[in-house]
């Protein structure tokens, strides 16, 4: 915790920039989807979006292939 406080303030901006939408993203599409359980996880865990990215890229993608194909 304390080396955040001592980031540099533009760091910590740019990281905030940067996740923000992808976990706005990545939320709506889950509960869109009725993901509730990467719904809560996205909700809880924050990395920076990369949990977002992954759920956005390849697991909703994924499951919207399943379903065009049957």
């Amino acid at each position: 915790m304390e080396t955040l406080l001592a980031m540099n303030p533009y760091t910590l901006m740019a990281i905030i920039l940067w996740t923000l939408p992808w976990k706005a993203w990545a939320l709506w599409l889950a509960a869109r989807r009725g993901d509730i359980w990467w719904f809560l996880a996205m909700l809880v865990i924050s990395a920076v979006g990369i949990l977002e990215i992954i759920y956005i890229f390849l697991i909703a993608k994924q499951s919207d292939k399943v379903a065009v194909e049957e």
